[in-house]
């Protein structure tokens, strides 16, 4: 038996920022026994809740099945303990896969080859069994490997998300410097829209937060497009099991009211990539997006606003971004009496230019950014 099978024991891989609510979403869909470790959170779970947290966690960006744990202060030992693994459990020849490593305060120095070391032991375990071997496939493959070493503690896992989870399926189209979905999703739940005020972008680029938006207030899994989880290749999988799971989630989904969700940006560009992102999402068409400079609209009252204004890399450098976040707090100020903005800053030295008393601030990195979701309630 593997690691994952003897204690029903998973790792959830999730930013640090957002551990808490995190761990609240893996508490809601049946989870136990959490753990909180570095850029994750250990869970014990059925494999029909392993199932479940893959196909409907907003927050979480994989779940790993740890295979086996080891001591491990060399290439070498690690190669010959990984050729112990009965790889043909996983993947065959006719499968592709690819192994992810991280490695830290370990006589292994680098994680590419780490990773590497790991493949070869793989490879070599099907031409010695078969004559032949599966192909490595970095971008989409079949089975997703991770290999983690932390002071020479080396852990094997299978991905059982198939590759991140922040991956909806709904984004056809981008701009630079797109937020990510989980973040998206976590700047939500933060917020505390449960979908009865409306809920406003006024800066919505290619749509992340309002699909977002969408997702969470009609109940749809996030995973809802998502046709490969790394679980169906587990020895265990149980696909009855997992059918129960898609069509229980899929049945909660329920319809929301045309016009509680509503964005626009000045760019026709970016107004284009949201409409497409949601062709998917919204058939019905419930979601309002309009090409509209924030400047130009009238009024945002008694409205949930949230957003993620320009900043450095999202503009020319000749743009004035000390008048421009003046003039954002300007109309928060002017033109929206009793509603409520939270505002994620990708570069937290433009919040003081806004010159509006904030209620809280949060860190949430995005891209390696050091943001800072900021609420203001607006009188």
């Amino acid at each position: 038996m593997y690691n994952y099978q003897k204690s029903n024991r998973y790792f959830a891989q999730v930013a640090d920022d957002i551990k808490d609510i995190a761990g609240e979403e893996l508490l809601a869909l049946g989870a136990e026994n959490l753990s909180a470790a570095y850029r994750g959170i250990y869970f014990e779970a059925t494999p029909q809740i392993m199932y479940s947290v893959n196909y409907n966690s907003r927050l979480i960006n994989r779940v790993l099945a740890p295979l086996l744990s080891f001591e491990c202060h060399s290439d070498n030992y690690l190669y010959k303990t990984a050729l112990k693994i009965e790889w043909k459990d996983f993947l065959n020849n006719d499968d592709t896969f690819a192994v992810f490593s991280s490695v830290s305060h370990s006589a292994i120095t680098h994680s590419k080859f780490a990773a590497l070391r790991l493949k070869d032991a793989i490879v070599d375990y099907f031409r010695d069994s078969t004559g032949n071997r599966p192909s490595v496939e970095t971008i989409n493959p079949d089975v997703w490997i991770n290999l983690h070493i932390e002071n020479n503690q080396a852990v094997i896992s299978i991905d059982t998300s198939g590759g991140s989870l922040h991956r909806r399926g709904y984004r056809k189209k981008t701009i630079k410097a797109p937020m990510s979905e989980t973040l998206a999703a976590a700047i939500i739940k933060y917020s505390g829209w449960e979908g009865s005020q409306l809920l406003y972008d006024p800066f919505c680029g290619s749509g992340t937060i309002l699909c977002e938006g969408f997702m969470y207030a009609t109940h749809m899994p996030p995973a809802y497009f998502r046709r490969n989880f790394g679980f169906k290749h587990l020895p265990d999988y149980d696909e009855a099991a997992w059918e129960e799971v898609r069509i229980r989630s899929n049945a909660k989904s329920v319809e929301i009211s045309k016009g509680i969700i509503a964005g626009s940006d000045k760019l026709f560009s970016a107004v284009n990539s949201a409409l497409g992102n949601f062709s998917l999402l919204d058939p019905q068409k419930c979601v309002s997006i309009i090409q509209k400079n924030i400047f130009e609209i009238d009024s945002l009252n008694d409205t949930v606003i949230i957003c993620n204004p320009p900043y450095g890399i999202r503009l020319n450098k000749r743009d004035n971004l000390d008048r421009f976040y003046k003039d954002l707090g300007d109309f928060l100020k002017q033109k929206c009496k009793g509603s409520t903005a939270f505002i994620y800053f990708g570069e937290r030295e433009y919040i003081k230019k806004v010159g509006l008393k904030s209620t809280w601030k949060r860190p949430l990195n995005n891209g390696g950014l050091d943001g800072r979701l900021v609420r203001y309630d607006l009188y």
